[in-house]
C-alpha cells in the first residue's frame, strides 16, 4: 500500500511525501451525463489504501483495523542493532504524522458538523502535539544509530535521585498540559 501511495505521489513530483499529496477525480466532457456532475478527491494515502484493498481483496471498513503500532512495540523489544532502533523510531514518527492527519480530518469534520468549538480546538491541539512529537523523534532517532561515546560510567542511586529531582522541579512543557 505504501508503494502505491508513493507511486501516486510521484505523479505530482518525484520524491513527494504521500501525506502531502491529494488526488482529484472527475469525468471528461465526453463521459455520460450521469458521471459528469460527480467528482471526488482526497489524500493520496486514502486512495492508495482503497486501491490496494480492492486489488488484493484486503479487509474493508467493516473488519478490524491492523495494529501496526503493536508490531512496532514488539520490534522495540527485539531490536538489537542500532540501525533497527533508529528505524523503529522513524516508523513511529511516520505513524504519528499519519495520526496527525487522522486527527485533522476529524477536526475539520467537527467544524463542518458544527460540534461545540472546544471539540475542534482540542483536536487541533492534539494534531499539533502529534506533529511536534513526530518532529522530535525525527531529530533524536539518528542518535540511536550508534552507541553513545560519552559518560559510559554506570549511574549511581545519587545520579538517579538528582535527575528525578531536577525533572520534578521543572514546569511541564506546553505539549503536556492538561485540559
Amino acid at each position: 500500500m505504501h508503494d502505491l501511495a508513493r507511486a501516486l505521489a510521484d505523479q505530482l513530483h518525484p520524491g513527494a511525501a504521500p501525506r502531502d499529496v491529494t488526488v482529484s477525480f472527475g469525468a471528461r466532457r465526453q463521459a455520460p451525463v450521469e458521471y459528469r456532475s460527480r467528482g471526488r478527491g482526497g489524500p493520496v494515502t486514502v486512495y492508495a489504501q482503497a486501491l490496494h484493498a480492492a486489488l488484493y481483496g484486503l479487509p474493508t471498513h467493516d473488519e478490524s483495523l491492523p495494529t501496526a503500532l503493536d508490531a512496532l512495540l514488539q520490534a522495540t523489544h527485539t531490536a538489537t542493532a542500532p540501525e533497527q532502533k533508529t528505524a523503529v523510531l522513524q516508523q513511529v514518527a511516520e505513524q504519528l504524522r499519519n495520526a496527525a492527519e487522522i486527527i485533522q480530518h476529524y477536526q475539520y469534520r467537527a467544524q463542518w458538523d458544527r460540534f461545540p468549538a472546544d471539540v475542534a480546538e482540542q483536536l487541533a491541539d492534539a494534531h499539533d502535539q502529534a506533529q511536534q512529537i513526530a518532529q522530535a523523534l525525527d531529530r533524536v532517532a539518528p542518535a540511536f544509530s550508534h552507541q553513545p561515546t560519552t559518560d559510559t560510567r554506570p549511574r549511581t542511586q545519587a545520579d538517579h535521585t538528582r535527575s528525578t529531582t531536577t525533572a520534578a522541579a521543572s514546569p511541564p512543557s506546553p505539549a503536556t498540559r492538561q485540559r
